[in-house]
């Protein structure tokens, strides 16, 4: 690192920090107040500039209305008293800091990004900070115009490097430039370090070392003549005798024709690289000296690029290139990278944004972003095909994306499909036609035929909505809804932008659950059933009960448990199946048929390890699964009746089987040789087996219980009062009418969880737990034509999405059936690889087996309006490579030109065999309809 030069701080001293911050912050916000294009700005590390507002905040309390310039971007405040900063230290922004000794020729890091790595301060705040701490070096940037309507300023921090050759000699040269400079400019600075003449001098724009353009509009500039990063220039030196003069002196050389490409260049050549060459270039300028503009590109916005080379003047275009230009990932961005290749490749697109398509900018559609989504989309389209392979910052495109898709913002992994539809549908409300949509009520079919049906639903919706977005992504689908109750049979019409297809081919769907016994007679014993996947509770219950061997005196109490609380009782037979995730758990009861029944919630209770082992109930955390016992209301409810039903739940856990097996600590129970139905009775029998045998115990009385009884407290209707079951066991219990479950605190101490083994309660299974896919499971590829008939599979709706049938007059679980009617000219088929929960996300590594040609969905489309068949051809997918949390985007796309598929890996570009496109990976796809003429002739 280059030691950082120090200048006077005879000011600074005399300086408080409260004294320098308020200073600063008024040069700010005058500065920031009258800026305008051709101001500069300088950079400055993020890591000081943080050091240097944490000393001046740090006697200060946090102010929320305090908006000045430096609570605005960075409001930290410490309580510790912090050093003052030591000199400007900004070497870790630059390439070479032995090079920071001029303010020409200094390389900043290509991958730094603004609030991360560095902050842009006015010329002003450098000024004072730089009198006051010194250092360095010096990184200015100036302020240009920028947008379509180069109206909008922003500061350019990476310009332009190109690389000037010189062909006869072979000399060469890096040059930083600002791509608002003139061709004029270019001229004079080639010329300064080639140590030449202007009217020696022609340039080329030599992009892939080939001649493209003459730039000889020397009032135009670098922008406006497409010049990108990265990217070589031909300087051509002309003898006004034989077209090859070259400098002042008068020695002749021969051009070998051969030099090496290096970054960007600018090359010097004779106009026929055979002929003899008069005189020679002086070796004291130019090849080790490099000529800087230091001017920066916003990172909010998109300078615009024509679309056509300037001045071919007979020469070879670039357009065979365009289309292959990468996208820097900016952080976490590949799922931003790979949907927005796959749609500026799409050749609707493509076509539209690189014409004038501003004039259907909806600029009052309430329902769009004010235009600018459109406008940040088409610039960046157009960059990416622009001639040239230089990797594009979509910095100005994500600006906008994080401004009105807040979800988008930051440098987290999203879903490239999320990002997908919230663009189609974005850019076809900022690109709407209608500017004043009209009000119009659809009507259902009653009976007319599907065609004038149809129609009309599309005609309502065309009304509504017209866009580029329409025309081409748009189809339609028919939806059928028929009343389970009545039969009533609704049919509705609606558009679509993309299709979502299930990856799962089966029709059914394995699901564990653990299965206790209410009268002690089993330990609890997890059981995994198949069930339909679409199906009811009611298919979960029956087939667990067959496989758990429940009898006829009994049923199944089916629960969900969350936090080792009973989330919901799954009573209803009705309840879907589909509203049960794989990561929920569940538990199964066998209780007995009784009438009138309430139900006892044993949750379980421990104290954290290192606490004392006292029996308040202040302290004590829920674990483990919650046990249910039933108990009839017919009768009195006695607590020992309660006491005793605990006891003989928990007995298959107790370690030994001693006397405790049959006593309940000083409660006397049944015998193992006793009626075991005495374990399901309530009321007199009970209390009094109780109270005959607690005469010698002498439990009716009201005295502490000793420390080895299982404590049991029972908890009040309003969850505020608790009382001990243990306190007068042969009292009756009043038990609110209103509760259908009362809840149980069982305390376990450690002495009880050393009598007990209660892993049994602690382990509950997941109702599906994922692994790793098997190779069968890879081995039979699911063909996509099956998710398409999945999709289209009548299914019973779920009951938060019930229908409300017009002929009932009530809510309805209707079963919906989906057709496809209309379909677009491009095609989007996601496939539902990712499955969401409460706590858990999960990626399906299916292998799906989708056509590359011909993607015949002629038997699939309801109407027959159109007999012609319906052909598709991919031309683009994105694919998501890796898990959940550590997973990356990539793209495939088919460049139609040229009939050849290339990988986009974000800045990587590269070409690849059909053959690969097909992959585990697959995410979403897009297909093109086959033209007309290639449908029929296949025909």
């Amino acid at each position: 690192m280059a030691a950082v030069s120090m200048r006077s701080r005879s000011r600074s001293t005399e300086l408080s920090p409260e004294e320098e911050r308020i200073l600063i912050r008024d040069i700010a916000l005058a500065a920031e107040a009258n800026s305008k294009e051709g101001d500069i700005f300088y950079l400055l590390t993020q890591r000081w500039w943080q050091h240097w507002i944490d000393y001046v905040n740090q006697d200060q309390p946090n102010n929320p209305n305090d908006v000045s310039f430096v609570s605005e971007h960075y409001d930290s405040a410490g309580s510790s008293t912090l050093k003052r900063p030591a000199g400007i230290d900004n070497s870790d922004l630059i390439y070479d800091a032995a090079s920071a000794d001029t303010n020409s020729g200094i390389d900043i890091h290509d991958t730094l990004l603004e609030g991360r790595d560095y902050v842009l301060l006015p010329q002003e705040v450098w000024n004072q900070l730089h009198t006051w701490y010194g250092g360095g070096p010096t990184l200015p940037r100036k302020v240009i115009s920028s947008g379509l309507s180069q109206t909008e300023m922003a500061v350019e921090v990476y310009p332009l490097r190109l690389q000037l050759l010189v062909m006869p000699k072979g000399d060469r040269s890096i040059i930083r430039i600002s791509k608002k400079e003139t061709i004029a400019e270019l001229h004079r600075s080639a010329c300064d370090i080639f140590d030449l003449s202007m009217e020696q001098v022609c340039i080329w724009d030599y992009y892939g070392r080939r001649k493209h353009a003459l730039m000889n509009d020397m009032d135009k500039t670098l922008d406006d003549a497409n010049i990108q990063m990265d990217q070589d220039i031909l300087v051509e030196v002309l003898n006004p005798v034989n077209g090859t003069t070259l400098g002042r002196s008068t020695s002749s050389v021969r051009y070998n024709g051969s030099l090496e490409k290096e970054g960007a260049s600018v090359l010097v050549e004779p106009s026929k690289s055979s002929l003899s060459i008069a005189g020679g270039l002086s070796a004291t300028k130019g090849a080790s000296r490099s000529y800087s503009v230091e001017l920066i590109q916003s990172q909010g916005l998109i300078a615009r690029e024509l679309d056509t080379p300037y001045g071919t003047i007979g020469v070879s275009t670039r357009g065979s290139s365009c289309g292959l230009t990468g996208l820097q990932n900016l952080g976490n961005t590949c799922f931003m990278n790979s949907a927005i290749q796959c749609l500026v490749h799409t050749p609707e697109f493509a076509r539209y944004f690189r014409e004038d398509y501003h004039q259907e900018i909806n600029w009052q559609n309430p329902l769009g972003m004010v235009g600018e989504l459109a406008l940040a989309f088409g610039e960046l389209l157009r960059k990416l095909w622009a001639p040239g392979r230089t990797p594009v910052a979509p910095r100005p495109f994500k600006t906008k994306l994080a401004r009105f898709a807040p979800q988008f913002s930051g440098y987290n992994q999203h879903d490239s499909q999320e990002l997908l539809a919230f663009l189609l549908d974005g850019l076809h409300e900022d690109l709407n036609r209608v500017k004043h949509k009209p009000y119009i009520k659809s009507r259902d079919a009653d009976g007319r035929p599907d065609e004038d049906v149809a129609d009309e639903y599309w005609a309502n919706h065309i009304a509504r909505n017209d866009s580029i977005i329409v025309d081409v992504c748009q189809g339609q689908y028919k939806s059928t809804l028929v009343c389970p109750i009545c039969n009533k049979v609704s049919v509705t019409f609606d558009p679509f932008m993309y299709l979502s297809l299930p990856l799962q081919s089966t029709t059914t769907r394995t699901m564990t659950v653990t299965v206790f016994t209410c009268d002690g007679s089993a330990l609890p014993s997890a059981c995994t059933v198949t069930v339909p996947k679409q199906g009811r509770c009611r298919d979960l219950i029956q087939m667990l009960s067959n496989a758990s061997s429940v009898k006829h005196s009994e049923k199944l109490l089916l629960v969900e448990i969350q936090h080792h609380m009973i989330q919901r009782f799954l009573e209803d037979p009705l309840i879907s199946l589909s509203t049960i995730k794989d990561d929920d758990h569940l538990a199964a009861f066998k209780v007995p048929k009784l009438a009138n029944t309430k139900y006892l919630q044993l949750i379980h209770r421990h104290r954290e390890q290192g606490n004392s082992d006292s029996q308040i109930t202040s302290g004590w955390k829920p674990y483990g699964t919650p046990l249910v016992l039933p108990i009839s209301c017919d009768d009195e409810i006695i607590g020992g009746n309660i006491l005793m039903k605990v006891h003989k739940m928990l007995s298959p856990m107790l370690r030994t089987k001693s006397l405790e097996h049959t006593k309940i600590s000083g409660v006397s129970s049944v015998t193992e040789g006793s009626d075991p139905s005495l374990d399901l009775c309530s009321g007199g029998a009970c209390a009094d087996s109780v109270v005959s045998n607690s005469a010698n115990k002498d439990i009716t009385s009201s005295k502490p219980v000793s420390s080895l009884e299982l404590p049991l407290q029972l908890v009040g209707e309003n969850n505020n009062t608790c009382t001990d079951l243990w306190v007068g066991v042969e009292k009756a219990i009043r038990l609110a009418s209103s509760s259908t479950s009362i809840l149980i605190y069982v305390d376990w101490s450690q002495k009880f969880l050393e009598k007990y083994d209660t892993h049994y309660l602690e382990n509950l299974p997941e109702v599906f737990k994922y692994g790793p896919v098997t190779k069968k499971a890879r081995s039979e590829p699911l063909s996509l034509y099956t998710c398409l008939e999945a999709f289209l599979r009548e299914e019973p709706l779920v009951p938060e999405d019930m229908w409300y049938c017009p002929q009932c007059k009530e809510r309805r679980q209707a079963s919906k059936k989906l057709d496809l009617w209309r379909l677009p000219e491009v095609l989007v088929i996601h496939l539902k690889r990712f499955s969401y929960s409460r706590s858990m996300k999960h990626k399906l590594e299916t292998f799906v087996d989708f056509p590359i040609h011909d993607f015949d969905l002629t038997n699939y489309v309801a109407s027959k309006k159109n007999a012609r068949r319906q052909l598709y051809e991919l031309y683009a997918l994105t694919n998501h490579i890796g898990g959940m949390g550590s997973g990356h985007y990539t793209a495939h796309i088919k460049l139609l030109d040229e009939n050849r598929w290339y990988s986009f890996d974000d800045s990587c570009v590269s070409p690849i065999n059909e053959e690969e496109v097909k992959s585990g990976a697959a995410y979403v796809l897009f297909y093109r309809r086959v033209t007309t003429e290639d449908a029929d002739a296949s025909c």
